[in-house]
């Protein structure tokens, strides 16, 4: 299909345009092409909610960070909650300043300059390729598993297993997520309303029943623990190292609420609305993992054996034990299609942020030029959105064949890219408001205080998890020359980042140099 090419040439205004901050500065530029107004304040939270997959999070990661922190494991949730939470008044007022679709990239260049801020784009685009390809196995294995419980034969389950078709589903996947995402916005709203609605409400009927079979003492399978305030304490996690554990996959399920900001152009209200709907889908997640993580573990405890939420054997997929015994044969049915639904929306909306980031970046000349190009009709970044697709299914192909363990560490360093944008950003808004932090107590603590201290504390998780990937250990277990496979993936990834970076530079000077995006260059807004 044909395609618009809105990427402005160096110096070219046209005068009458909006421009958020830099709005009174030497003009407006053209518009990139996005289509305004496509979004409210309900459908840019639910864009969030999905993009962090709830039901997809607390299924891998409720045992895992039980059997980390034990009983503590609540208390670890708000700790995760926290510098997220900070880190999202950050985006807020970058958002209200600057609404532009390109968030951490655009932001952190007006603040830090043009090479920290495409470094802090790759980190997010990288860390979204990883994520997208995580997503769309999940939801192949468990679109194979549904099928199975469905029809109750074990043998079509078991077709998970044969890598092939197991590949070919994933990219069916990837396909159709690809094409949803393409068709625009509207598109997007109309199955994420009904996707998110379904795993938000099965999640509700499982907390429910949960505590139900948790109100008989111990509970109906006799391993159940008594609700105590101690729960809510983080500084009751045993050891530093893993209370840092348990912090670091409670970050990873909070990852995607910026996906709000990321929409920025075609919301209404563009500069104030997708803050608050940040800030609502940062609530509904806290809650919905908080009610969960109390639930269960009322229901079935802590601990290492059975249905303990620290077993070992079933921590990485908790609702495929905990469906049937808690919710019945038939109802528990329902939790396996709620996580399918998690993944899946998940899969289709986590191409907002990366395909918005790409035409960002082409726009101000930072990437070629060709994926600034918007489909005309659907006014989407059409071209940098099938890129992302391609992306996606080339890279899980490739790990999916090459090695299990090497896709396995690819996922664990996830969340270095993930700490390494977000607090980037966090430190971008106090140094681009550091002119106005002495005008009030509001600007003071939201555009200086709150972001620097969470950009510290997500700084502190990535050195942290930098060092813990060094030893072998961690992740799979592999090793390269001695180091941990994990270390070599997560800094590798970045070095290349760096090196393309370089690269782009050489043909791209003007942005490198300066001369396309400056504090006082005025957003490039959507098109009504």
């Amino acid at each position: 299909m044909t395609q618009l090419d809105v990427r402005p040439r160096v110096g070219e205004t046209v005068s009458g345009a909006a421009g958020g901050e830099g709005g009174d500065g030497d003009g407006a530029v053209r518009g990139k092409g996005l289509g305004k107004g496509s979004v409210g304040l309900v459908g840019s939270a639910v864009i969030g909610i999905s993009t962090v997959a709830p039901v997809y999070c607390l299924t891998s990661t409720l045992g895992s960070t039980a059997g980390e922190v034990g009983v503590q494991m609540p208390a670890v949730f708000l700790a995760g909650f926290l510098p997220m939470l900070l880190v999202a008044f950050a985006y807020r007022e970058l958002n209200k300043a600057v609404p532009d679709c390109g968030t951490s990239f655009t932001w952190t260049v007006k603040a830090f300059g043009p090479r920290i801020g495409w470094m802090c784009g790759w980190g997010l685009v990288i860390a979204t390729i990883i994520v997208l390809s995580n997503l769309a196995g999940v939801a192949t294995s468990y679109f194979w598993l549904l099928a199975g419980e469905i029809t109750g034969n074990p043998s079509i389950a078991a077709l998970d297993d044969d890598k092939l078709v197991h590949i070919a589903t994933c990219l069916t996947l990837i396909a159709a997520a690809t094409a949803i995402s393409y068709r625009g916005m509207t598109a997007t709203k109309g199955v994420q309303y009904t996707l998110v609605g379904l795993q938000l409400a099965v999640l509700a009927i499982f907390v429910a029943m949960a505590f139900q079979k948790a109100s008989a003492g111990a509970g109906a399978f006799g391993t159940g623990l008594d609700f105590t305030w101690q729960w809510m304490n983080p500084f009751a996690v045993e050891s530093m190292g893993a209370f840092t554990a348990g912090l670091s996959l409670s970050i990873f399920m909070y990852w995607g609420w910026d996906a709000c900001l990321a929409t920025n152009e075609e919301t209404t209200g563009s500069a104030k609305t997708p803050g608050r709907a940040s800030l609502i889908a940062m609530v509904v997640l806290v809650g919905s993992y908080l009610a969960t993580g109390i639930a269960a573990q009322m229901a079935v405890g802590s601990g290492t054996t059975g249905l303990g939420l620290g077993n070992p054997e079933t921590s990485g997929n908790v609702f495929a034990a905990l469906a049937g015994p808690v919710m019945g044969p038939v109802l528990g049915i329902l939790l396996f299609v709620a996580v399918l639904a998690s993944a899946t929306a998940s899969l289709q909306t986590t191409f907002i942020p990366v395909a918005r980031t790409v035409l960002a970046m082409s726009t101000y000349e930072a990437l070629p030029a060709s994926y600034a190009k918007v489909h005309p009709r659907f006014k989407t970044p059409g071209r940098a959105t099938v890129m992302a697709g391609a992306a996606t299914g080339a890279f899980y192909t490739v790990m999916t064949l090459v090695s299990e363990n090497v896709l396995t560490d690819t996922i664990f360093a996830l969340g270095l890219m993930i700490c390494f944008y977000y607090s980037l950003t966090a430190f971008a808004c106090a140094w681009y408001f550091r002119g106005e932090l002495r005008r009030s107590a509001r600007d003071l603590f939201f555009k200086g205080v709150f972001p620097v201290l969470g950009g510290l504390l997500l700084a502190a998780v990535f050195l942290k998890t930098l060092i813990d990937m060094w030893n072998p250990s961690y992740g799979s277990g592999s090793t390269v020359l001695g180091v941990g496979s994990v270390f070599v993936i997560g800094v590798g990834l970045l070095a290349l980042g760096l090196v393309i970076m370089l690269v782009t530079e050489r043909r791209s000077p003007a942005f490198f140099r300066g001369e396309i995006l400056t504090k006082s260059t005025p957003a490039l807004l959507a098109e009504d």
